[in-house]
């Protein structure tokens, strides 16, 4: 039977997928790559008329130096963390750009939220604290979508704290 469909699997709570924002599209990417490529042909090529040569070939160096930087933020966008509730287990997943698996378990009654908050720009940090243990999650996200995440995991620890809801048949 897979996991998936595991009849003593408990439900889930709560679930949520954090992943880093990049507000670039590779559309925009492409673009942008066109304008600075067509920006430093054309400098390097006034520079070359000029008699400055070897400007020429530092023109394009800043170009490359961009395609570069923005290649390695999108091979970073690949990371992301799972954090998953059920009535009796917290899981958080953190999974880096490089594949390399993190995972923690724990107990969702002995778990407490921390925020740390800075008063001019809302949450900066949130920390899952379990028996004097402190794990950083949410790293990737913005303040105010902290503050909504830390809402929701706080609602969904409360309820796996007040235990799993039975059903009454008459």
């Amino acid at each position: 039977m897979a996991p998936d469909n595991d009849p003593t699997q408990e439900p889930a709570i709560f679930s949520a997928v954090l992943t880093p924002h990049r507000s670039l599209s590779r559309k925009g990417f492409l673009a942008l790559m066109l304008v600075a490529g067509g920006a430093s042909l054309a400098m390097g090529t006034t520079f070359l008329l000029v008699g400055a040569w070897p400007v020429f070939g530092f023109c394009g160096l800043d170009v490359l130096l961009l395609y570069w930087a923005f290649k390695v933020s999108y091979r970073r966008a690949k990371a992301y963390e799972q954090v998953t509730v059920t009535s009796s287990e917290l899981t958080v997943r953190q999974v880096s750009h490089r594949g390399r698996i993190s995972e923690w378990t724990l107990n969702p009654l002995w778990v407490r939220l921390d925020r740390v908050v800075h008063a001019e720009f809302g949450i900066e940090r949130l920390f899952l604290v379990s028996r004097g243990r402190r794990l950083a999650i949410a790293g990737c996200l913005g303040p105010q979508e902290k503050e909504s995440f830390a809402l929701a995991l706080s609602a969904a620890l409360g309820e796996a704290k007040r235990g799993p809801t039975r059903t009454v048949f008459d």
